[in-house]
């Protein structure tokens, strides 16, 4: 069984990748990398994930809208339960202009017999996709008191929490092999990483958190995940704590 994260670009923007493959020795990083095109992307599954393959992909991206207006009910549940941590899901709705990327997308692996999986059974082989958010994942995995401020604001103050970030996932995630990751984290460190690097090393450590979240949601499902929303209007799948 393998485990994709895509962190998807929501428009044009390059979009992060990550491939986990589970097996005898548990959990481990099969690749990792950031891609310039929707195209790209959809060849990268195929590569890692060909049909009938059995996978699991995460995506941080709106994957089922279908509300005209507004917001998403799971939007919404987002903001009731993580708001206080600032991690409140950003609107999604037919007249977004992102929108239509990213259910192109979620009908492209629909195609390729990804099903949405809010109804997955645990630990059952198959193709699913599902929806994440990795803000939320981490104050729950990591027991943040806020998200870790990555995206925005100083270039030093992200450097600093994007560094945060690598050496929890390093610390907290039973993940057996991570020396790609180990690499960026160090050069994080070191302060070395800004512009448009600094942003690739953002995307595909999101990327990763979104493969973890798939391989969290199959093998524990409900018992330590929450489903915000349901299949029919969207769902986002968040872990609520590590195995």
């Amino acid at each position: 069984m393998v485990f994709l994260g895509v962190d998807l670009a929501w428009r044009s923007q390059p979009s992060g990748v990550c491939c986990l493959a589970y097996g005898r020795e548990g959990l481990y990083l099969l690749n990792i990398d950031r891609l310039d095109h929707r195209d790209q992307v959809l060849q990268w599954v195929d590569d890692f994930a060909p049909d009938p393959h059995p996978a699991l992909i995460g995506i941080d991206a709106p994957t089922i809208v279908t509300n005209s207006t507004g917001m998403r009910a799971c939007d919404r549940l987002c903001h009731q339960c993580f708001g206080k941590y600032d991690a409140g899901a950003y609107p999604a709705n037919l007249a977004s202009p992102f929108v239509a990327n990213t259910l192109a997308f979620a009908q492209a692996l629909l195609a390729r017999g990804f099903r949405h999986g809010a109804d997955l059974v645990p630990q059952t082989a198959g193709r699913w996709q599902i929806e994440v958010f990795p803000h939320p994942a981490t104050v729950n995995l990591f027991g943040l008191p806020k998200i870790l401020k990555y995206k925005k604001g100083k270039l030093g103050d992200r450097q600093v929490q994007l560094a945060m970030l690598a050496s929890l996932i390093l610390e907290k995630l039973p993940i057996a092999n991570l020396q790609p990751v180990l690499q960026m984290h160090h050069h994080l460190l070191q302060g070395k990483i800004a512009g448009k690097a600094l942003k690739a090393h953002e995307d595909k450590l999101d990327s990763l958190l979104c493969a973890y979240i798939a391989y969290h949601w199959w093998l524990w499902g409900q018992a330590k995940n929450l489903v915000l929303g349901e299949q029919t209007t969207g769902f986002m799948i968040v872990p609520t704590a590590n195995p």
